[in-house]
């Protein structure tokens, strides 16, 4: 068993130590993505509804530079700066994920890198 590093700039690169996404063993693991725009690198400060709406353009462009999709998403988890958020997100969050959603955990934090409103990591099978 290796992992392999995946890095594409179809999604924001990392703003640290760590790489875009993983894979091991027959699975992805994605880094937290948050709103910022791959082609000009500059973070979005509309609403909660358009940094979801990144978020999970960019996780999609990521998964499928993995050799992936949405499709085999396993498992997400959504970190929120403000809960009161959270039938917001799903509105977006529903045109990603509608015929067989993942499981899913979504917390309220304290901050979020760049103030962001709102990241999200998951966890998807190889295609």
């Amino acid at each position: 068993m290796s992992k392999i590093i995946i890095k594409t700039d179809k999604a924001p690169a990392a703003i640290g130590p760590y790489s875009q996404a993983v894979s091991c063993s027959g699975m992805l693991y994605t880094s937290g993505m948050i709103a910022i725009d791959p082609a000009t690198g500059i973070l979005s400060t509309g609403g909660i509804k358009e940094q979801s709406r990144l978020v999970l353009k960019n996780l999609k462009a990521l998964l499928e530079s993995a050799g992936t999709s949405m499709e085999n998403v396993v498992k997400t988890t959504v970190f929120l700066k403000d809960m009161n958020d959270f039938a917001q997100l799903n509105s977006i969050y529903a045109e990603f994920f509608n015929e067989t959603p993942p499981a899913r955990s979504t917390v309220e934090v304290a901050r979020l890198p760049k103030d962001v409103l709102v990241e999200i990591e998951c966890i998807a099978l190889m295609s």
